[in-house]
């Protein structure tokens, strides 16, 4: 192993752990002081992100910045509190109107380019240096103003009925909880990600990933 504290990991962060906890394993298997992640991934998704480490930390921006793609699985009819799986269903509205998969294509295509995302009461943004997720656990929810973000492609991939699947490519800020929960408002119901897998952040992706269970054959990357 180069011996080296400043050092990028591009890690496949599998379901159900936080990017904080891939935060942690990194830090304690490799003796490293200084060490984060460029943009948070939910729990209940998988996919890449970004682990630097010395130095490397101060270059976050950079990956921050860079173009991101999402596959996501959006379940119409139910909305969630944190507009996935894992929160607790706070309304249900049927899908009453049929749609093509010509209709859906229409109805996605009005969110791409730059349009107003209001980031979800379940987020890692900070109000007064307090992450929104924090409130939210105690029951207060706030309501930011919508924000501009882009997205330069939304393609359909598949409908059964009642769930949709859509892969995005999009920039920094985009929520991808909040925008299925706005496509299927769009559609006439409400909705919720049944997975979520962040694809790719830049040139990273799957197959040029780290996987968490095999850390400790792990070389360190200086890039």
């Amino acid at each position: 192993m180069t011996d080296s504290r400043d050092a990028i990991f591009p890690i496949w962060k599998p379901q159900m752990i936080t990017s904080t906890d891939v935060v942690r394993k990194v830090k304690s298997r490799f003796n490293l002081s200084k060490v984060g992640h460029c943009g948070t991934l939910d729990p209940f998704a998988e996919g890449v992100l970004i682990i630097l480490s010395g130095n490397k930390t101060l270059e976050s921006n950079k990956y921050m910045n860079t173009v991101k793609t999402y596959r996501a699985t959006i379940v119409l009819g139910r909305e969630t509190d944190t507009l996935d799986i894992l929160g607790e269903t706070i309304r249900v509205k049927a899908l009453e109107n049929r749609f093509s998969n010509q209709d859906i294509e229409k109805v996605l295509t009005e969110f791409k380019g730059e349009i107003k995302q209001r980031p979800p009461a379940f987020s890692a943004k900070k109000i007064n240096g307090v992450r929104l997720y924090k409130f939210a656990r105690k029951d207060i929810f706030i309501h930011l103003k919508p924000v501009s973000i882009l997205i330069d492609e939304i393609d359909f991939i598949s409908f059964n009925g009642h769930e949709l699947v859509i892969d995005v490519k999009c920039h920094k800020g985009t929520y991808i909880r909040q925008l299925g929960n706005d496509i299927a408002k769009k559609m006439g119901t409400l909705g919720h990600l049944k997975s979520l897998t962040r694809t790719s952040i830049g040139n990273y992706n799957f197959k040029n990933t780290f996987q968490l269970e095999d850390i400790d054959n792990w070389k360190f990357l200086k890039h």
